[in-house]
């Protein structure tokens, strides 16, 4: 096949904005995002994802627009939009569909099609090759081809980024393959898995992350066992972790747009040819279960420190998925919140990342501008280790809480910190 000298990005979030960065060194690239809002900010220097730069972003030669028409003449299309589930945990490929229409709107003969969101064994030839088809007219296979390679992106992380760990690829046709073995060899040092085909590849994508959802679900039961042993978790972890091939593993709640929804593509797959999946939603079950669990927990302590307190007040930390990020998708820490608001606890939230706009808008919660000035609280609920609340020390949580006030530390960020006198502890 041709070389590649035109390539368009569709999709410029978590995944697509860094990988059409870190192309466009290489390429002339295009990243096309239909956020009109969302290009404007790139354009100033303003990735509100945190993971480029702004010197980053205003020097990089990558064009943004959210005209479809600048894609046209791109002889690579790359597909890096969101793959959720919908309110019954089915895969939701709405976004699949409509980015496959408008890459068929500016498809010309000859053009690859790559797809890089996360999906169940197929989807890619079944589902969007005739999307393409019928929106351009040609023919798949013959005027325009489909590959695929599974996004391996981790926000946040600044270690495994796009052009350090090794990519994965498949094409429709070995010529394909080998042609973005060579185009996505210039990301990482030609640190490129060519998959035996599509279908192999998607599922290798969509196993990775049911894995390590199976895995958090192992050490979350364990850890319930172990409360009601009351041994702490964290302990136990500290000693098991000393044998050579122990999987570390941490308890917490399991939200974020891949750990929390890619087992249900892939149980959506499996029940369609007809196999029950039984450790997949088992799996799902106990950490979509944590939140409530850890809320039951959590009021246990503090009624038993104001036992005869009619109205309590909490304040939780964090409201993002994930550590240091902006991120709130699927966030697992609203199911706390929720499950302590029901118990009749009024409950507060400090998110030192988190856009508050997006937070009202998503959850319909109002972030506190600042802790300055906030409490007493009758409990601090530290539900996301953001370096703010790591530091915290004895005056931090004094400021914060009643005399007797409990200290709820869901990922045992506050381990070793020493609480002042009359605070109860109370961890996992």
């Amino acid at each position: 096949m041709k070389s590649i000298s035109k390539i368009a990005v569709l999709g410029l979030g978590y995944v697509g904005l860094p990988l059409a960065v870190t192309l466009a060194k290489h390429f002339r690239v295009t990243g096309y995002d239909i956020d009109s809002t969302r290009i404007s900010e790139l354009r100033s220097g303003q990735d509100r994802t945190r993971e480029i730069s702004a010197s980053a972003l205003k020097n990089a030669t990558l064009a943004l627009t959210d005209k479809l028409t600048d894609l046209q003449g791109a002889e690579l299309f790359i597909v890096a939009v969101p793959t959720p589930v919908d309110e019954t945990s089915q895969p939701d490929l709405a976004a699949l569909e409509g980015a496959s229409r408008q890459v068929g709107s500016v498809l010309g003969k000859g053009a690859v099609v790559v797809y890089e969101s996360t999906v169940y064994p197929g989807v890619t030839e079944d589902f969007c090759g005739p999307i393409l088809e019928e929106a351009s007219g040609l023919r798949c296979g013959a005027d325009f081809h489909l590959g695929y390679s599974p996004e391996r992106i981790n926000p946040g992380d600044t270690q495994h980024t796009v052009d350090r760990i090794t990519k994965v690829v498949a094409g429709q046709t070995p010529d394909v393959a080998a042609l973005l073995k060579e185009v996505y060899g210039h990301l990482n040092n030609g640190n490129i898995f060519v998959a035996r085909d599509i279908r192999t590849a998607e599922a290798a994508k969509v196993i990775e992350n049911a894995q390590r959802d199976i895995n958090i679900a192992f050490i979350n039961e364990v850890t319930e066992i172990f409360g009601k042993l009351g041994i702490s978790a964290y302990d136990v972890l500290d000693a098991a972790r000393t044998k050579w091939n122990f999987l570390d593993f941490q308890p917490g709640l399991v939200g974020g747009h891949c750990i929390g929804v890619d087992p249900f593509y892939l149980a959506h797959c499996s029940k369609a040819m007809g196999h029950d999946p039984e450790i997949i939603l088992a799996g799902r079950r106990i950490n979509d279960a944590m939140g409530a669990k850890l809320a039951g927990r959590i009021d246990d302590a503090v009624k038993a420190a104001f036992p005869d307190e009619a109205s309590t007040r909490l304040l939780v930390l964090g409201l993002t998925f994930k550590e240091n990020l902006p991120d709130l998708r699927n966030t697992k820490v609203i199911d706390v919140v929720r499950s302590l608001e029901a118990r009749g606890h009024h409950v507060e939230i400090h998110d030192a990342y988190a856009d508050p706009a997006e937070a009202k808008r998503n959850y319909d919660v109002d972030l506190l501008p600042s802790l300055e000035g906030a409490g007493p609280y009758h409990g601090l609920i530290g539900a996301v280790p953001h370096d703010l609340y790591r530091a915290f020390t004895g005056p931090s949580f004094r400021s914060l809480l009643h005399a007797e006030g409990v200290v709820a530390d869901i990922k045992g960020m506050w381990r070793d910190a020493r609480l002042p006198d009359g605070l109860h502890r109370w961890q996992l």
